[in-house]
């Protein structure tokens, strides 16, 4: 069984998801997911997206299929990411990391990132350890989330040199007190808290609900889920990350790119008038298409292009992970 996703064709051109999910091939890899697959209105092979179990048995076949990840898995509540969408993220920082290196693809190996917010899936680093065999910093504020990612690890014991999980154990901060004098890290990323509030997240759900063809609160446990600091933080979005740019001046010397996805894009401007407050000698903004959706990230250095250019060349005699 093979169906067509309408729309892919904008997303990143090495991401693996641009045409189609083989249903048979995935039901090979993990026959858990065979239980949850439905016809759509046309007659082709889907799943129900408004099921968690579905979605997340959906997951987990991709993950082992395409990126010989096994046993993913994530506790009930917390967000179940859509895997096309977050390896596009992944692909378009190889792309930065290319343009910074000259134009030349940069050595993966020795590339570092440090993954703000990792949740309880650990998708980023697991998509960019497989794709790439970056390493990474994944980080987190709830204990929870690094537990789960830690027994996802622990399932792929290849992986356990490549990600070093870390408690970010002061809420208020986000490179403060996580990053260490040794770090030095080629790349930072983050899909920031949305809301503003709790009350917006739950419109933002409710929202979603009728997308999917549910009003029902009850009708499903929503794939989408999430907790309190996955989904709202005082201020929102932009309050977020302007603390992130606040505080990524203090790291200046020790990330070359410091990056965030921005979902709303009255966003930006802001965020680029205090990227120029701050001193950023370079800001970028990488659109990313996922189907009907628009999405970016935004990019800033503090150094300039000596400055990144020998860093590329003195990769080998950096602290690593």
């Amino acid at each position: 069984m093979t169906i067509a996703l309408p729309n892919k064709d904008k997303l990143h051109p090495n991401n693996k998801h641009n045409t189609h999910y083989d249903f048979d091939r995935l039901c090979l890899a993990s026959p858990l997911l065979k239980p949850f697959i439905i016809q759509n209105k046309v007659g082709n092979p889907s799943i129900n997206f408004a099921d968690s179990n579905g979605v997340k048995a959906l997951n987990c076949a991709i993950l082992k299929a395409d990126y010989n990840i096994e046993g993913w898995d994530i506790p009930a509540g917390f967000l179940c990411p859509p895997i096309p969408g977050r390896v596009d993220y992944i692909h378009y920082l190889a792309d930065l990391l290319t343009l910074t290196n000259s134009g030349k693809k940069p050595n993966h190996k020795q590339v570092t990132g440090l993954d703000i917010g990792t949740g309880a899936s650990c998708i980023y680093p697991l998509l960019g350890q497989r794709e790439y065999q970056w390493q990474f910093i994944a980080s987190d504020i709830d204990e929870k989330s690094i537990v789960s990612s830690q027994a996802i690890i622990d399932k792929n014991k290849n992986l356990s040199p490549f990600i070093d999980l870390r408690l970010q154990k002061f809420q208020q901060h986000i490179f403060k007190g996580l990053i260490k004098n040794s770090d030095f890290i080629d790349f930072t990323m983050c899909n920031p808290p949305f809301h503003e509030s709790l009350a917006k997240a739950a419109q933002g759900s409710a929202r979603k609900r009728r997308n999917l063809g549910t009003d029902k609160k009850t009708d499903s446990k929503l794939n989408f889920g999430g907790q309190k600091a996955e989904l709202w933080c005082k201020g929102g979005e932009q309050a977020f990350i302007k603390n992130m740019i606040k505080e990524s001046k203090e790291f200046a010397h020790q990330v070359m790119w410091f990056t965030s996805l921005v979902s709303n894009k009255d966003n930006i401007k802001p965020l680029k008038k205090a990227l120029q407050q701050v001193g950023a000698v370079d800001i970028r903004v990488v659109d990313m298409a996922q189907g009907q959706k628009t999405s970016r990230f935004i990019a800033w250095t503090f150094l300039t292009p000596q400055q990144c250019n020998l860093w590329c060349k003195t990769r080998l005699s950096k602290s690593r992970i």
